[in-house]
């Protein structure tokens, strides 16, 4: 990896097989990366950078101002989220197969005596999974007639920097796992913007068009996953 000072700016640089150069404000500290052709110049990534340093200036003031959340320990009375939606872990050890159990405002976590912090963290990952396999199907159903478009596959899978991504070739998408823990409009919009995406493949004035047409409020979701919160998103929760 390469850095690159740019005034006040300090730039991670990796050069890989790709046609087109990426930016991105990356969280927790708002760090700046861009993905660059092996062959591009050093000028070029400095002028995409200082073209679109407001951008970029705006996106890390709003990472710095919302921390990211802490680290799970997975101990009982921790706060964990679904559907945006604050919850109360409860853990209680006991013999047989772990599950997990949404009962009121508590997410009740069994696990056998002993288990360790990761292997709580994976119950309720594949906790998370059960609940996303089952609403997305629903999803698509609802929202493949009204973009015009069809996935032939989806799936689920941790992405760090994106909350979606689609293949137009294969005509699949994926999406994050951790969308199970936002509200559900959040799910809802980044199922409508990959579809999207099988129409068009670039963020350009017919993208917005096309998503606006879809999903008119799709804004309001949109800037609720930018603040990456989900204390702001549950409304301050806790």
């Amino acid at each position: 990896m390469l850095h690159l000072q740019i005034g006040d700016l300090r730039v991670e640089i990796i050069r890989k097989q790709v046609r087109h150069l990426r930016l991105s404000v990356r969280r927790p500290g708002g760090t700046i990366h861009v993905a660059a052709p092996l062959r591009t110049p050093e000028a070029t990534i400095r002028e995409l950078v200082l073209q679109k340093q407001t951008w970029i200036r705006k996106h890390q003031a709003i990472y710095q101002a919302h921390p990211p959340e802490p680290v799970p320990g997975y101990h009982p009375g921790e706060t964990h989220y679904y559907q945006g939606q604050a919850l109360r872990l409860c853990v209680q050890e006991q013999a047989g197969r772990p599950q997990v159990l949404l009962l009121g405002n508590e997410l009740h976590l069994h696990v056998p005596p002993g288990t360790t912090p990761a292997q709580r963290a994976q119950v309720l990952a594949r906790w998370h999974r059960a609940q996303l396999q089952v609403l997305i199907p629903q999803l698509l159903t609802k929202w493949e007639p009204i973009v015009g478009t069809q996935a032939a596959t989806w799936g689920i899978k941790h992405m760090k920097t994106r909350w979606g991504t689609c293949s137009i070739r294969a005509r699949r998408i994926w999406l994050n796992l951790e969308l199970s823990k936002w509200p559900l409009p959040c799910l809802e919009y980044v199922v409508v913007h990959e579809l999207v995406h099988l129409h068009e493949r670039l963020h350009n004035a017919r993208f917005w068009a096309l998503l606006g047409q879809a999903l008119p409020t799709w804004q309001a979701p949109h800037q609720t996953l930018r603040r990456g919160s989900l204390a702001t998103a549950a409304g301050g929760a806790a």
